[in-house]
């Protein structure tokens, strides 16, 4: 197989691969990615989910779809605390990066604060191997867990401080006497992760990169593909490291920021309408790019 493909696709997951809503993934999203895979288009995954998240949701719907033997997808889990690799045969080793985790004693106090106070509205997510993470319930309603979210996320803050750790909540500059911040607090739609300042969609393609190197691919170029402000970490660290990329924001409504030295794609640019969003947009790049192979 040739090593260096046309181009790449580094995904996060939640958003523009998997519904938000319901959680799963599409039948044609699970076939576009194969077919683009098997054309020698390097499909990578970098998300904030668990590896068993991804086991569940994506690895086992292309290995049931027909995933061909000798083909390889890597995953990036937990913002590149965890990694693992997957074939036709199923899952290889996961990696966990034990240093980036959050202290275990730290986790057991969010669980229960979880289940005492929010469990009408989250979860905690007991798959997660390094970080900690909190989700909204797919019964719940989303306006409701968003108000609870706030609460959770003070507490979550607050645990930290009890705990003797730096804790800096995303988007909030924090005081110049704050001292060392360990780990921060990052909230999403639809859950809150915590976790070591040092984990990020940056760290992810890193770790991505590594992983290609080892069987001697160079991809020619990059699409990356996200739905939150923090998923264009990928493209700015590919392009600081002189790689070509273009980012394809599936959530354009928070505000795309100014000043990037690469292309930022939206449904806009495949002449859709600004309501085509999350997996929909996902849905809509996957075709176009399978339809550019031809």
């Amino acid at each position: 197989m040739p090593t260096n493909p046309a181009f790449a696709l580094l995904l996060d997951v939640d958003g523009p691969i998997a519904s938000p809503v319901t959680r799963d993934v599409s039948p044609e999203i699970i076939s576009l990615l194969l077919e683009l895979a098997n054309a020698n288009i390097s499909v990578v995954f970098n998300t904030g989910r668990s590896d068993e998240f991804i086991k569940r949701k994506v690895m086992e719907p292309m290995i049931a779809a027909g995933m061909p033997e000798g083909l390889k997808i890597h995953a990036i889990c937990e913002k590149g605390a965890t990694w693992f690799t997957f074939d036709a045969n199923g899952p290889g080793p996961i990696h966990v990066d034990r240093e980036l985790a959050v202290p275990p004693a730290y986790a057991d106090e969010i669980r229960d604060l979880v289940a005492s106070d929010f469990g009408e509205h989250m979860f905690f997510d007991e798959t997660k191997l390094a970080m900690v993470s909190v989700e909204q319930h797919v019964e719940a309603d989303n306006s409701d867990y968003r108000g609870a979210q706030v609460k959770f996320d003070a507490a979550a803050v607050a645990a930290m401080a009890r705990h003797g750790l730096g804790v800096e909540r995303l988007g909030t500059r924090l005081p110049d006497d704050a001292g060392a911040v360990d780990y921060r607090v990052d909230p999403t739609i639809i859950s809150t992760d915590i976790e070591s300042v040092s984990l990020g969609k940056d760290l992810g393609a890193k770790r991505t990169l590594e992983l290609l190197a080892v069987d001697g691919i160079k991809p020619a170029a990059w699409f990356t593909v996200g739905d939150s402000r923090t998923d264009y970490a990928m493209a700015d660290w590919l392009a600081a490291n002189g790689h070509e990329v273009s980012h394809v924001d599936v959530r354009p409504a928070d505000g795309i920021p100014a000043g990037k030295p690469y292309a930022v794609l939206t449904a806009a640019d495949l002449g859709l309408g600004d309501e085509v969003i999350h997996d929909h947009a996902g849905l809509a790049f996957l075709r176009h790019w399978r339809a550019g192979l031809n």
